[in-house]
């Protein structure tokens, strides 16, 4: 059994994973670059090790230093948290490698999602819907041009290791085809070490559904229900709810059992995401799979009441769930709105700088996941996010007004902040009907950016 862990990540996530830790009786011990020496997840560990200068390449994705600061502390396993090395199978490799448990699924399975092109055929193998595109990655022009016009415009030319919307680019027509693979190659190489790209049809205004799944490894999973994620900005998301406005209880039914098949089709354990694009006629079509904890967990676990980081742990452990498809029920509604230090005004530009004043919200149905405080320097080297506002109650229409409110408390003062921004999100008419998809976002913004010129 274990008894101490090393936190692989920084900010709200670290601290998220401390306190599950503490819960399960388990010591923690985080780790901080140079930049992050005053950061919460440093200060409230039971140990700390700096790992390294601010750069992330030379920090937080140094696997050897992760490594040695497990060894020199004692512990037995990572929890890689979200972002950085939670998807990096060389990593979960490396881990094994050296007795340290990866609180994670295999690095085979890792290896597997990685790969989009491969992750594709094998959910088409195991009767998941995929999206009509190409086999695998395109090998030639002669083969992009063929696939294009025999699936039909508009395409996506996707990076197959991408994530984080990087090495994805919109093609309307064959004329722009060699031009934009150009770009999501050079893109993917950058970003990912590996061009490979393959083609995709495009589902015009889609729906993102996400389903959460949990895995044992006596081979029992169980899906959580799902998250609607289709209020994105440039392929990041914003804003997520659970259930989603879109849902009927027989599509959550049927993508609920596409999700454990995909898990199950890779010998998948842990916690994971299937990501889904839904049209308006209510077909699916499996996307890409998360092999990590998500940034949106949190409404998972208030419609569940299952807590999914300490599962993780239970299960890493290898002890089988706690639970079985028949006790997940969902109850309520549950939104999570992202807080940034960014400008809305500025094109979203980040905002770092010391937090002069701070108070954050509370009370029944109201959680706050974050890693700032009063006199916290934000360093300007890693992700904007400081906060996730999580509110719960019985139905979507008392979210909201929850949500409201509670956005209307928060206050960040001495860095600019994204809240007004979400406060006029949540007050759109359109997202009160749950009448929204992947495109609305960018149709809101350039509605925001008019009226801004016509007042001005």
């Amino acid at each position: 059994m274990l008894k101490k862990v090393l936190i692989a990540n920084r900010g709200e996530i670290a601290v998220r994973i401390i306190r599950a830790c503490r819960e399960a009786g388990l010591q923690c011990v985080t780790v901080y670059s140079t930049a992050d020496r005053s950061a919460l997840h440093a200060e409230i560990a039971d140990e700390s090790v700096c790992i390294g200068p601010p750069s992330v390449q030379e920090s937080y994705l140094n696997m050897n230093a992760l490594i040695e600061a497990c060894k020199m502390t004692g512990a037995e396993a990572i929890h890689p948290g979200f972002g950085f090395l939670s998807e990096s199978a060389e990593f979960a490799a490396l881990c094994q490698e050296n007795g340290i448990t990866f609180i994670g699924p295999s690095p085979a399975s890792i290896s597997m999602l990685g790969d989009k092109a491969r992750a594709k055929e094998t959910m088409k193998a195991a009767g998941v819907p995929v999206i009509p595109g190409s086999e695998g990655a395109i090998s030639s022009m002669e083969e992009a041009r063929r696939i294009a016009k025999e699936i039909g415009y508009p395409v996506l030319v996707k990076a197959s290791a991408g994530g984080g919307g990087r090495g994805i680019r919109r093609v309307d027509a064959e004329e722009q085809l060699e031009e934009q693979m150009t770009v999501a190659k050079e893109e993917a190489r950058k970003f990912f070490g590996n061009d490979e790209v393959y083609l995709e049809k495009l589902v015009v205004r889609p729906h993102h559904v996400e389903i959460q799944i949990m895995a044992d490894m006596q081979g029992n999973t169980v899906a959580l229900g799902e998250r609607d994620c289709s209020m994105q900005r440039r392929n990041q998301k914003v804003l997520e709810e659970s259930p989603s406005p879109l849902m009927t209880p027989e599509l959550r039914e049927k993508m609920q059992e596409a999700a454990v098949r995909a898990a199950k089709a890779c010998g998948y354990y842990n916690a994971g995401t299937i990501e889904f694009l839904v049209d308006d006629d209510r077909n699916f079509y499996f996307m890409e799979m998360n092999t990590r904890i998500q940034v949106e967990h949190p409404v998972t676990e208030w419609v569940t009441g299952v807590d999914l980081v300490q599962t993780q742990l239970r299960v890493a452990q290898g002890e089988p769930l706690p639970f079985t498809q028949e006790d997940i029920q969902v109850r309520g509604h549950a939104i999570e709105c992202r807080i940034n230090a960014e400008n809305p005004d500025l094109d979203f530009r980040p905002s770092p700088g010391t937090i002069r004043a701070l108070h954050t919200p509370g009370g029944p149905g109201v959680r706050v996941d974050s890693a700032v405080y009063q006199g916290y320097t934000i360093p300007p080297y890693y992700d904007s996010m400081i906060a996730k506002l999580i509110v719960h109650a019985p139905t979507r229409e008392e979210a909201i007004m929850k949500m409201r409110w509670a956005l209307s408390e928060f206050i960040v003062d001495g860095v600019d902040s994204n809240i007004d921004f979400q406060l006029r999100l949540i007050k759109n008419k359109s997202f009160e009907a749950g009448s929204y998809d992947n495109s609305f976002l960018e149709s809101f913004l350039q509605e925001m950016k008019q009226n801004k010129n016509l007042s001005s």
